[in-house]
């Protein structure tokens, strides 16, 4: 691949919030400042896969289980851009994050890229997080680059809030300078709380958590957390805090509380900021609850609103990110930054599976 060229770029996301969908999008991208959305669709999966990937949680050494859901995963992914139906050079293949611990410089994502090159028929890029993890970083949040072309022309300073599993945040200066961390748990608390006392998979707009009282000493013994002491750059795994902590509250009152702890890792967020932004747009699944969306806005006194509103999709903003990556892999970009996962310097990353070879 050649730089100064437009490459079509295939995405693939399936985050931790274990959501039931693959994201896949498909961009125009040059690598560095041009980046056109051309296509998005969500593809299902069953609860069956969904159960399987959950058991691997928290693993560190492959066995059975891991082989059987890893197999699930990279089967669904071919079926997804075969489902897609487009023509690309190139896909950028995120996988299946089954455990995130930087403080010991180890993340796994399960997907086989060279199986999915295989049965594509396109050159794959895959574990876009390991060089960055080794070389000491925290191996995430990967997007911001993908922001900061985004939002090239926009008043500035501003926040992408992206609102998966966890919650993390790309800050871009008034000189286009980035900072971005995790912020702590978004979606994965609330839905774990929701299929384990309703059976159902989310709150929709945030409908239970509006009737529910904050337990205002649960949110103060999570803020205790260590993590929101230490300094960004920082990253979280997905199963950092459990539903546990709202055992013993009602229905309501659980939804409200862990919608709280939400907005209050935000919050705390905030205040490693060099500067206060002029608005915050949410992007992922939690963007499209309404009542989180509203607390956030009048907890932190900021505008926020929906990604959606600049034009964009944000359900589709992680898989075309991924897709961006592929293309500055190949390229041998960067994909991480000091101050975006604490690397030592800039680095490229990310392994490639040629579609010829096996």
């Amino acid at each position: 691949m050649e730089k100064d060229k437009v490459y079509r770029a295939i995405g693939l996301m399936s985050g931790t919030s274990l959501d039931g969908e693959i994201d896949v999008a498909l961009i125009e991208t040059d690598g560095c400042s041009f980046v056109r959305p051309l296509r998005y669709m969500a593809y299902p999966y069953d609860l069956a896969v969904r159960d399987k990937v959950r058991g691997c949680f928290g693993k560190l050494e492959r066995d059975p289980s891991i082989d059987e859901a890893e197999k699930c995963v990279t089967d669904l992914h071919i079926a997804a851009v075969r489902a897609l139906g487009e023509d690309a050079d190139i896909i950028g293949f995120h996988g299946q994050t089954i455990t995130h611990d930087p403080d010991n410089q180890f993340t796994w994502q399960l997907g086989d890229g060279q199986k999915l090159a295989q049965a594509t028929g396109v050159s794959v890029v895959s574990d876009m997080r390991q060089n960055d993890i080794k070389s000491g970083g925290q191996g995430a949040p990967l997007l911001p680059l993908y922001h900061q072309a985004l939002f090239s022309e926009h008043d500035k300073p501003v926040v992408i809030l992206n609102l998966g599993g966890v919650a993390n945040i790309t800050y871009i200066g008034q000189d286009g300078g980035l900072v971005a961390f995790d912020c702590g748990p978004a979606n994965a608390l609330m839905d774990d709380f929701m299929r384990a006392r309703l059976g159902v998979d989310f709150d929709k707009n945030g409908e239970l958590a509006s009737k529910g009282v904050v337990q205002d000493h649960l949110v103060k013994t999570f803020l205790q957390h260590p993590y929101f002491k230490k300094a960004p750059p920082k990253s979280l795994d997905r199963n950092a805090w459990s539903v546990d902590c709202v055992r013993y509250a009602d229905d309501e009152d659980g939804m409200a509380t862990l919608l709280d702890m939400t907005v209050s890792g935000v919050a705390q967020a905030m205040k490693h900021l060099p500067q206060r932004p002029v608005h915050i747009y949410a992007a992922g699944g939690g963007r499209r609850n309404t009542f989180l969306i509203d607390t956030l806005a009048e907890g932190l006194n900021v505008p926020v609103t929906s990604i959606d509103d600049l034009g964009w999709n944000g359900d589709a903003t992680e898989a075309e990110g991924f897709a961006y990556l592929a293309v500055r892999s190949v390229l041998g970009l960067p994909l991480t930054l000091p101050n975006t996962t604490g690397a030592p310097e800039a680095l490229t990353g990310g392994v490639l599976h040629e579609a010829g070879k096996k």
